[in-house]
């Protein structure tokens, strides 16, 4: 058996679920070998658990039996018996983005027994400077979540228990403990994380002790907007998160202010390609937002509207493991703490922004030695000039870091220019309030790899940067959001009317904005 441990490669997207489960299928039943795998941390040399990706000689996925699996991969807890029909095999093995992925390939012969033992080297502990990782968006098992958390070195797993009419805990009491805390006290899981996904879009809550009333909701009836208010009337500490940015009932979620986070990674981008759609979401010009990287880009550039109008939401990051083909913890969100970790302080500092968010790269950014999430703030006539430094750690290739500022990239930075300056970038300048990013984006070529910090935001004077174009262009979006709902058959007058009564609130907010727009 050889391995080896390098960078990863290209691979091609995922196979169908139904040729992988013929594959994993044909594993009973023949004369097999066995190969003993153990895989242990490089320093510590203890067993780590992992998640392997296993192929045969044809390149199909293989899913041995009797390990947690899901789509083209399984995970185990550092040891695994293989029984495996002879022949060549390939894998990969992973543990989280702060370890190097490990490559390799070994041949199995008929009733032959082999045992290897592999190592896994750490390049970065991001919990050792206080980032703390989770995945907002897992549809996995309660009873496999320990183990996925660990093989994928997360920290914090919100699980999806209900989500409109598929509701765990229809015929099950309560439970006692919402959070359960495990691997002596370092990682945690919420069992009671919903998700209403309707007509408008999918809004994701965290924080409530018992599902919200959602199951006997129609598509577009009662609009998305009136559990989230109930929701949020609960408590200040219920956190609810926009899904993707391109849902149609975005602008009106962000007119109750109730929304404290919006996915920029999220589940349409994938370990090994992208979802090239928006769903039932408003549709990206595709002639500006050409495929493989163009839904991550209309994410970006939804997101960036958000900012530009004024409102301070902070970004986040799911996988929707068990929907989609990724792995728990694919799209992640590192959250800043200055203490231990606990839910509420993660979810705190991930309202305030002090955030990264990647599916691939990992950075640590400051602006001024501040963390993302701060709001600089000088008197009328100031200019605020701000020096972002960033430490990098990565396995993925890098084609540039870049700062964008109001919407706009105004730096692109090599990595060798990047090196040579000791990690600072190019100072930024502020003579009019505004905010301030920075990204990592790799040249992966099949899907949307990157990191982003949270904003940086600069306030002069009284008020933030607020855009007419930015306002505009959600103002246009109601417009259009509007006709679809006039158009919906199945909706009743009386519940037409209250959809569109969503509609008209969110208008006038929007419509206050504009007058009270500052800029272009």
């Amino acid at each position: 058996m050889r391995a080896a441990c390098r960078n990863p490669l290209l691979m091609a997207q995922a196979t169908l679920l139904g040729s992988f489960l013929g594959t994993a299928l044909s594993v009973w039943g023949q004369s097999t070998g066995t190969l003993e795998l153990h895989v242990v941390d490089e320093a510590s040399r203890q067993p780590i658990a992992v998640r392997m990706h296993l192929r045969d000689a044809r390149n199909r996925p293989v899913l041995p039996k009797g390990f947690v699996s899901w789509h083209d991969h399984f995970v185990f807890d550092g040891k695994a018996v293989l029984q495996l029909p002879p022949g060549n095999y390939t894998f990969e093995i992973e543990h989280g983005p702060e370890y190097r992925l490990r490559r390799g390939h070994f041949s199995l012969q008929r009733r032959a027994h082999d045992s290897q033992t592999l190592t896994l080297p750490r390049f970065i502990d991001m919990a050792a400077e206080g980032w703390y990782s989770g995945d907002l968006h897992v549809h996995r098992p309660l009873e496999d979540i320990r183990l996925l958390a660990a093989a994928e070195d997360l920290h914090v797993v919100p699980v999806i228990t209900w989500w409109n009419r598929r509701n765990y805990w229809l015929d099950k009491p309560l439970p006692e403990r919402r959070v359960v805390w495990f691997d002596g006290n370092r990682r945690l899981y919420d069992v009671m994380a919903g998700e209403d996904e309707r007509g408008g879009g999918a809004l994701l809550y965290f924080g409530l002790d018992q599902p919200l009333p959602i199951s006997q909701a129609q598509r577009e009836y009662p609009p998305s907007v009136a559990f989230l208010k109930q929701a949020k009337a609960v408590s200040d500490r219920v956190h609810v998160d926009a899904e993707k940015p391109f849902w149609w009932d975005l602008p009106i979620w962000l007119a109750t202010g109730l929304v404290d986070s919006i996915g920029i990674a999220h589940n349409h981008m994938q370990r090994d390609g992208v979802l090239a759609n928006e769903a039932w979401g408003r549709p990206r010009d595709r002639l500006r937002y050409p495929d493989p990287h163009g839904n991550g880009q209309w994410t970006q550039d939804i997101y960036y509207h958000v900012l530009n109008a004024g409102l301070r939401v902070a970004p986040s990051a799911g996988s929707a493991s068990g929907v989609l083909p990724n792995p728990v913890g694919y799209n992640r969100v590192y959250v800043h703490l200055s203490g231990p970790l606990d839910e509420r302080s993660w979810f705190e500092g991930l309202r305030a922004g002090r955030v990264i968010v990647t599916n691939g790269p990992l950075m640590r950014p400051k602006v001024n030695g501040q963390l993302p999430g701060h709001v600089f703030r000088a008197d009328p006539g100031q200019t605020v000039v701000l020096q972002p430094e960033l430490v990098l750690a990565t396995r993925d290739k890098i084609e540039y870091l870049e700062i964008i500022q109001n919407g706009r990239s105004v730096h692109q930075v090599r990595l060798d220019d990047y090196v040579n300056a000791a990690g600072r970038l190019p100072a930024v300048e502020f003579r009019q309030s505004g905010w301030m990013m920075l990204r990592a984006v790799t040249n992966h070529p099949a899907t949307y790899r990157f990191a982003a910090s949270g904003p940086y935001y600069v306030q002069i004077g009284d008020e933030p940067r607020i855009s007419r174009a930015s306002v505009r262009f959600f103002l246009e979006w109601l417009d259009e959001r509007r006709q679809q709902l006039e158009a919906v058959d199945s909706l009743s007058a009386e519940q037409r009317r209250s959809v569109l009564e969503a509609v008209e609130e969110a208008r006038r907010f929007w419509q206050q904005l504009l007058e009270r727009a500052n800029c272009d």
